[in-house]
C-alpha cells in the first residue's frame, strides 16, 4: 500500500523524463534545420548559382526527416527567394518515399507538441495532487491489517497518533516475516491475547500494544511459533546485570596494565594502593564511555507510544505548566511574565494553564524592603495576561507565591525546601489542601483541582510549539501510565515522570565562545541533557533532571512526606527513581547553556554537593521524613545512577592524582601520563571514527568529511579546554565533597545552600573576580 504513491510518482516523473527527452531531441533537430536554412539564405543573397552546392552538402549529411527538422526548415525557407524552392523540393521527394508530405508532417508535429504540453501540465498537476493527498488515511483505510488492529479490545489503538500506529504495524510485519505468517494472522493473535486477558486496572493487558511493544511481546511471539532464544535479554531486569557486568569487565581489562605495573614495582604499599585507586577511578570513565557507545550501536532507540491529541487535549488530562523560580528584582519579575506568555503562545489549549511558582531570594529577615515592589510587578503582569488572553472568562495564568520561612540549618529566611518544597506544596494545592502555604495567589486556584499533569520547567527553559501537547499525549498512553507498588511506595512500571530531550538554545545577544564550544555537545552530560539514551534504550527508564511532565497523583503517592527535611539538594534524581522517569527522546525543549566556565563550574560544584548528600541512598536503609528509616526501595538501576554520579565527581581528582604521583613519586612517569591521555582522548577518537564510518547515503562524501572534520576539531578543542581546567575541576570536586561530608555528618548546616544559575550568570565581573570570590569563600569556610 505504501508503494502505491511511490510508484505513481515514479510513473509521472518517468513521463516527464520521456517528454523532456523528446523536447531536447526536437530542439537539436530545429537547430540543425536553422543552420542549413541560414546557409542557404546567405548563399542565395550572394551567389544563387551556388545553392545547388549547399543542397548537395545537406543531402550528403543525410539529415533526419523528423517533424521538428522539416517544420523548422520549411518555416525559415518559405516566403524568401523562389530559388529556395529547390531544397524544399528535395525534402518533399524524401518524404514521398515514406508516403508523407511536408504539410502532413508539420501537422503531425504540431499535434505532438500540443499533446506534450498537455502531458507535462497533467503530470505536474498530478504530482501536486499526490503531494496534497493524505496517504496515511488512504493506507489505513485500505489496509486489512489496520482494520484488525482497530478492533483493539481496550479501544486505544484508533485513538493513538499515526507514528505509534505505524510502529505497531511494523512490529506485526517483522513478526509475520520471521514466523512466515500473514500480517493479519499475527494481528489476530495479538487481538486474541488481549481479548483473553482478564481486565486488570494495574496492567494494560487488554490493549493490543501490550503484546506488540510491551511485556506481552514474548507471549505473542510464542503464540506465533517463534523460538524464544534471546527473549529474556529483552527484559530490563536481565539487561541491567548484563550492562553492569560489562562495565566491570571492561573496567577490569583497562585497569589490568597499570595494576600489573604497580605489582611489579618496588614502591611502598600505601603508594601503590593510592595509585591503583586513582587508576581504577580514572579508567572507570573510559569504561563507561565505551560500554555506553557499544550499547548505543547494539540497541535501536524506540520512541514512546503516544495518543493523538491533534484535536485538543481532553478534559480528563488537564495540565498546569509551572516555572519554579525566584523573584530577585522587578526586572526579573517582568521578564518571567514575558517568557510565560511566550510559552503560552506556543502551546495554546483550553486544558493547559500556566503559572509562576515563586519565592523571594534568601534574606536575613522575613521581609525585605523591595519585596512588595517586586511582587507588585509580577501580580500586574499576570493580571494583564489574564485580561488579554482569557478564554471564555477562564483565567489561564496564575501566580503562586510562597512566603519566606525560617530555616534553622541555613540560618536564614528561605523558600521552604527550595524547589522540592515548591512542587510539594503545589501538589497539595492541586489536591485541595495547603492553600495557606502561599502568601499570594493570583488567578482562580479552584480551577486547578482538576489538574492531572504538571509540566515543570526551569526559568530558562523554552517550550517549543505543541511540546506540551506531545508530552501530555505521551503520558496519556496506557503503556506509559504509572503503575504503583503500594508495598514499596514507588512506581514500578509505566512512568510517573517523563523527561523530554534537552537541546541548547543560543541567545543571539549573548553568545559566548564557551557556550558555542560546549553547547549542544552530544556527549554524556546527565544534567544539561539526558544521560545519552542508553538507560532508556536498554532499560526503558531515563533520568529526571528537573524539566518534564509528571502525574500529580503518582508523584504524590511516591514522594509525599518521603524525604527528610533540610537534607536533599539534588532531589531530581531521587524523584525520578521513586516515581520512575522515562525519556521522551522525540520531544525536545531548549534551555540556555552557561555563557562562561565560571558559571558552569559553579553549578557543577552545586551538583556534586547534591550528589554526595544523597549518597546515603546507596545503603540498605534510608532516612524518611519522620526521622525514621525504611528499607531502601530503589531499583538496582537507580542505585547505579546515584553511584555513577559520585564516581563521575571523583574522576578529575583521580586524573590529577595520577599525573602528580606519576611525575613525583613513581617510576616511568611517561606511562602514567599516557594513561591519563588515554582516558581523555580515546572516547573522542572512538566518536570520530564512528562518525566517519557512519555516512548517510543522502550526504555527499565531501560534505560528510567536512562535517566530520569540523566536529573533530570541536571535540579536540573541548578536550584541550578540559585538560587546561583539570586542576581547578579537581580542586572544586574535593572542596564540594569535603564540604558535604562536614555539613552532613558534623555541622548539619547549609545543606540547602543554593544560588540560581540565572542570578549567578548576571553577576558579571572582571576575569580575576571568580578567583578572588572563591578565595574569600574559602577563607570564610576556614574561619567557620
Amino acid at each position: 500500500l505504501w508503494a502505491i504513491p511511490i510508484m505513481l510518482r515514479l510513473a509521472l516523473i518517468e513521463n516527464l523524463r520521456r517528454v523532456a527527452f523528446r523536447v531536447r531531441s526536437d530542439r537539436r533537430y530545429r537547430n540543425l534545420a536553422a543552420y542549413w536554412a541560414n546557409e542557404m539564405i546567405g548563399i542565395v543573397e550572394r551567389d544563387p548559382k551556388s545553392l545547388i552546392l549547399i543542397v548537395s552538402d545537406m543531402a550528403r549529411s543525410d539529415p533526419p526527416m523528423r517533424g521538428a527538422f522539416v517544420a523548422e526548415l520549411a518555416r525559415r525557407l518559405q516566403g524568401h527567394s523562389a530559388a529556395l524552392a529547390l531544397p524544399l523540393t528535395w525534402v518533399e521527394q524524401r518524404l514521398q518515399e515514406a508516403g508523407m508530405t511536408i504539410e502532413q508532417l508539420v501537422h503531425v508535429t504540431n499535434q505532438e507538441e500540443a499533446a506534450d504540453q498537455v502531458s507535462i501540465s497533467n503530470s505536474i498537476g498530478s504530482l501536486r495532487l499526490l503531494e496534497a493527498i493524505d496517504w496515511r488515511e488512504f493506507v489505513e483505510g485500505a489496509s486489512r491489517l489496520e482494520q484488525v488492529l482497530r478492533s483493539d479490545p481496550a479501544g486505544v489503538y484508533p485513538r493513538m497518533d499515526f507514528a505509534t500506529r505505524d510502529s505497531y504495524r511494523h512490529v506485526v510485519e517483522k513478526i509475520a516475516r520471521r514466523a512466515r505468517k500473514s500480517e493479519t494472522d499475527v494481528a489476530r493473535c495479538a487481538i486474541a491475547l488481549a481479548e483473553e486477558a482478564a481486565p486488570d486496572p494495574s496492567t494494560p493487558v487488554r490493549h493490543v500494544g501490550y503484546y506488540l511493544v510491551d511485556a506481552g511481546l514474548a507471549t505473542l511471539r510464542e503464540r506465533c511459533g517463534l523460538r524464544q532464544r534471546f527473549a529474556r535479554l529483552r527484559a530490563p531486569s536481565v539487561r541491567f546485570p548484563l550492562y553492569f557486568c560489562g562495565l566491570v569487565l571492561v573496567g577490569a581489562l583497562l585497569s589490568l596494565p597499570p595494576l600489573l605495573a604497580l605489582w611489579r614495582s618496588s614502591i611502598p604499599a600505601w603508594l601503590a594502593i593510592a595509585t591503583g585507586t586513582c587508576a581504577i577511578v580514572a579508567l572507570s570513565r573510559l569504561a563507561v564511555a565505551l560500554v555506553n557507545q557499544f550499547a548505543a550501536l547494539a540497541v535501536s532507540p524506540r520512541p514512546l507510544p503516544r495518543m493523538d491529541f491533534r484535536g485538543g487535549i481532553t478534559d480528563d488530562a488537564q495540565t498546569l505548566v509551572v516555572v519554579p523560580t525566584l523573584l530577585g528584582s522587578e526586572a526579573d519579575a517582568a521578564e518571567l511574565v514575558d517568557e510565560l506568555e511566550i510559552r503560552f503562545l506556543a502551546n495554546r489549549d483550553a486544558n493547559v494553564r500556566f503559572a509562576l511558582l515563586t519565592d523571594f531570594s534568601d534574606w536575613h529577615a522575613e521581609r525585605k524592603e523591595s519585596d512588595a515592589a517586586i511582587l507588585a510587578v509580577a501580580i500586574a503582569g499576570i493580571e494583564n495576561l489574564n485580561l488579554r488572553h482569557a478564554a471564555g472568562g477562564a483565567e489561564i495564568f496564575l501566580l503562586l507565591h510562597r512566603p519566606r520561612r525560617w530555616s534553622e540549618s541555613e540560618r536564614s529566611w528561605i523558600g521552604f525546601e527550595r524547589k522540592r518544597g515548591k512542587l510539594g506544596e503545589l501538589n497539595a494545592l492541586l489536591r485541595g489542601r495547603g492553600l495557606d502555604r502561599f502568601s499570594c495567589i493570583v488567578g482562580d486556584a479552584g480551577l486547578l483541582q482538576a489538574t492531572r499533569y504538571v509540566i515543570t520547567l526551569d526559568t530558562d527553559t523554552r517550550l517549543p510549539r505543541d511540546a506540551a501537547r506531545q508530552l501530555i499525549a505521551t503520558m496519556e498512553h496506557p503503556l506509559n501510565r504509572p503503575r504503583f507498588d503500594a508495598s514499596r511506595r514507588r512506581v514500578i512500571a509505566g512512568y510517573g515522570i517523563l523527561q523530554p530531550r534537552i537541546g541548547t538554545s543560543f541567545a543571539a545577544d549573548r553568545n559566548s565562545r564557551y557556550a558555542m564550544l560546549f553547547g549542544g555537545d552530544p556527549g554524556l552530560d546527565p544534567y544539561t541533557r539526558a544521560v545519552s539514551d542508553t538507560y532508556q534504550d536498554l532499560f526503558g527508564e531515563g533520568s529526571f533532571t528537573g524539566k518534564g511532565i509528571y502525574d500529580v497523583d503518582a508523584f504524590e503517592q511516591a514522594l509525599d512526606e518521603r524525604f527528610p527535611l533540610n537534607r536533599i539538594l539534588s532531589h531530581d534524581l531521587l524523584e525520578g527513581s521513586y516515581a520512575r522517569s522515562g525519556l521522551a527522546t522525540e520531544i525536545e525543549v531548549y534551555e540556555d547553556y552557561p555563557q562562561s566556565y565560571r558559571v558552569d563550574a559553579k553549578r557543577r560544584r552545586r551538583w556534586i554537593r547534591g550528589d554526595w548528600q544523597i549518597a546515603e541512598w546507596l545503603f540498605s536503609r534510608v532516612p524518611v521524613a519522620n526521622g525514621q528509616r525504611e528499607s531502601n526501595p530503589l531499583s538496582g538501576l537507580s542505585l547505579w545512577k546515584i553511584f555513577d554520579n559520585l564516581r563521575r565527581s571523583l574522576v578529575p581528582v583521580a586524573l590529577i592524582g595520577l599525573l602528580l604521583l606519576g611525575w613525583l613519586a613513581l617510576e616511568r612517569p611517561l606511562f602514567w601520563s599516557l594513561l591519563v591521555l588515554q582516558v581523555l582522548l580515546l572516547p573522542m577518537l572512538v566518536d570520530i571514527v564512528l562518525a566517519t564510518t557512519h555516512k548517510s547515503p543522502d550526504v555527499p562524501l565531501g560534505r560528510h568529511l567536512r562535517q566530520v572534520a569540523g566536529d573533530a576539531l570541536r571535540r579536540v578543542a573541548q578536550t584541550l579546554f578540559e585538560v587546561a581546567c583539570l586542576p581547578w575541576d579537581a580542586w572544586s570536586s574535593i572542596d564540594a565533597i569535603a564540604r558535604t561530608g562536614w555539613r552532613v555528618h558534623v555541622s548539619h548546616r547549609h545543606l540547602l545552600q543554593w544560588v540560581a544559575s540565572r542570578t549567578f550568570e548576571k553577576a558579571r565581573g572582571r576575569p580575576a573576580a571568580p578567583w578572588r570570590r572563591n578565595s574569600r569563600s574559602s577563607d570564610t569556610a576556614r574561619r567557620a
